[in-house]
């Protein structure tokens, strides 16, 4: 378990730089160049990455089951992950209409996306991998909204085709991950 918090604290504090210490990463990216700064950035998300994969994965050949999982929840968590594959997808679409509207939807995405497996899961790794990552979203999306307020983003001109390509690319790509990602990554098959 001491794997899966360290890998937390390294690659979610990392990614929390813009949320509690905005100028202290300004100032570090004046002060080490673009470059640098994205390389060590880069290197310890990476380090933590893979401390959480490789510390969920050693909580999860112990768990400690802290309820039972109400019947129905596995099928509420495929339809929310599916919501989330589309809202990841927007974030790289130009054009859409989803991001548009919610400005930030790879954040909203990770929130389903959390939310939906803390649904489904119910162990203590569970609950530290996927409420980590839900809180972190909670306050990124916060902090994001707070900076739109401050700065406006300039309005996005949308296009219909944009949207509709964004669904279905979200779509394809949860459908392909939900029947053979998931069991070939993670060892779980969502629908088995």
């Amino acid at each position: 378990m001491l794997e899966l918090l360290l890998g937390l604290l390294l690659f979610l504090g990392v990614h929390s730089l813009r949320i509690v210490a905005e100028d202290w990463r300004s100032r570090q990216r004046a002060h080490l160049g673009e470059k640098r700064w994205k390389l060590t950035y880069t290197l310890i998300s990476l380090l933590g990455f893979g401390l959480i994969v490789y510390g969920y994965g050693l909580a999860r050949q112990t768990p400690l089951a802290l309820w039972a999982t109400p019947r129905g929840m596995k099928h509420l968590a495929a339809l929310l992950t599916l919501l989330s594959f589309v809202l990841l997808v927007a974030a790289y679409i130009p054009g859409n209409a989803i991001k548009a509207r919610l400005r930030h939807p790879m954040t909203l995405g990770v929130k389903v996306w959390a939310l939906a497996h803390l649904l489904a899961n119910n162990t203590l790794a569970d609950v530290l991998l996927f409420g980590s990552f839900l809180l972190w979203a909670v306050l990124a999306f916060r902090a994001a909204r707070q900076r739109d307020r401050l700065s406006p983003p300039a309005p996005v001109q949308t296009r219909a085709s944009a949207t509709v390509l964004t669904v279905l690319i979200g779509l394809a790509a949860w459908a392909g991950f939900a029947f053979w990602g998931h069991q070939a990554l993670i060892g779980v098959r969502p629908f088995g």
